[in-house]
């Protein structure tokens, strides 16, 4: 009884020992045969969406970079050149304001000179191409002053037609016979008339009291010439109403004047006549001339009925051509500062008062 069971049991345990065995050979079967175990879509896209997959790195082609070398070399060259200009813009400013013409010639003549380089027959291409770059390096600054020197020049003798008179010579020569005659240059506007402007009725020119008088007067003693700022336009007309008796021999406008700083000046030292002898009569002298020198100021005419300017001058200007002195300039600064008309005529009274004296004395000694 008691062996029987034991067998049963013996019998028993090795069934289930098989068992077991044939059950993990079936497991590693399956892992090695079976299809591995299928996760569901859904889980699938949830991590994809959630990490996206890193950015390819872009391919370059040969041709992108060679371009892209010749773009940065092409700004370092703009850039150069920008710069290079705007240096010599800032030089060719500076030397405009700094220097004349002329200096700028004088300074720059070694500079331009033609660089003279020789190499033999023996030498070699590194020697040749570094005389070529020493001469390049000195011939293209001295073409680029040479041009900035003959732009200059005729810019300069472009405005010198619109700021300068037209000629070095504004009157013809003096006939020998008259070398001894005074010049009596006279301004037009508010000298010798008076030009008015109204809306009604436009412009009007007014003569001053006692000009035509005062021309025929002074024509005996003086060569008369009108010298104004206006336009030979307006000058011509005017002066042909004016002088009827052709008492003035010369007329110069405004294109014969000197303009300095938005005035037209007149320069005296233009007329082809001795400085000595000279005399300009203006209501507005010293601010017009560049001689003031020889000037004569006068009250300026604005429509007074009781002006005697011009007349009141007459005894002063006829002892001038008749005493004739040496320099007209020397006896004007003895006036310097006043009224001349008066001045002259209380220096006439004091002179023959003074003659008289000495004549009375002669008298006395006499007796």
């Amino acid at each position: 009884m008691s062996s029987s069971l034991i067998s049963r049991r013996v019998i028993s345990a090795i069934i289930s020992n098989s068992g077991k065995k044939c059950n993990n050979r079936r497991f590693l079967c399956s892992g090695v045969f079976s299809s591995p175990p299928k996760e569901s879509i859904s889980s699938s896209q949830t991590v994809l969406s959630d990490s996206p997959p890193p950015p390819l790195a872009p391919e370059v082609s040969p041709s992108a970079a060679s371009s892209s070398k010749w773009g940065k070399a092409w700004t370092i060259l703009k850039t150069g050149i920008i710069t290079t200009l705007t240096g010599a813009t800032a030089a060719a400013g500076y030397a405009t304001y700094a220097y004349t013409l002329d200096e700028l010639d004088e300074k720059t003549k070694r500079l331009r000179e033609p660089a003279n380089q020789t190499l033999g027959d023996d030498a070699s291409a590194i020697d040749k191409f570094q005389t070529l770059l020493s001469s390049t390096a000195k011939t293209v600054p001295a073409k680029a002053i040479e041009f900035y020197l003959d732009l200059r020049r005729a810019l300069e003798e472009q405005v010198r037609g619109y700021t300068e008179p037209t000629s070095e010579k504004l009157l013809p020569d003096l006939h020998p016979a008259e070398q001894h005659v005074f010049t009596l240059v006279l301004d037009l506007n508010e000298t010798l008339l008076y030009s008015d402007w109204k809306r009604e009725r436009g412009w009007r020119t007014f003569k001053r009291p006692g000009v035509e008088a005062f021309l025929e007067h002074m024509a005996k003693f003086y060569e008369i010439v009108v010298y104004s700022d206006q336009l030979n336009m307006y000058v011509d007309p005017v002066l042909e109403r004016l002088d009827k008796n052709h008492c003035i021999r010369y007329r110069l406008s405004r294109a014969a004047t000197k303009y300095v700083d938005g005035t037209h000046y007149r320069d005296l030292s233009k007329l082809n006549r001795d400085p000595r002898k000279i005399i300009y009569v203006s209501g507005h002298a010293l601010e017009s001339s560049l001689q003031p020198e020889n000037c004569v100021p006068i009250k300026p005419y604005k429509l007074e009925g009781d002006d005697t300017a011009l007349l009141d001058l007459i005894p002063f200007l006829e002892y001038v051509a008749r005493s004739s002195p040496p320099d007209i300039r020397k006896v004007l600064e003895s006036y310097q500062g006043k009224d001349i008309s008066k001045e002259f005529i209380e220096r006439s009274k004091d002179y023959q008062r003074r003659m008289q004296e000495q004549r009375q004395q002669g008298r006395l000694w006499r007796r």
